[in-house]
């Protein structure tokens, strides 16, 4: 249990690979909508 399992967090951490114990994080939008009607006068 280590580095080396492939298994636990940290072993997915050292070898760079993503599955049920380290899960991708998703992505958030990086800007919000911006409304174009309160914009215009």
């Amino acid at each position: 249990m280590g580095k080396g399992d492939k298994k636990t967090k940290r072993g997915k951490i050292f070898m760079g690979s993503y599955g049920v114990s380290r899960p991708r994080k998703k992505k958030k939008n990086a800007a919000p909508v911006q409304e174009t009607a309160a914009v215009s006068e």
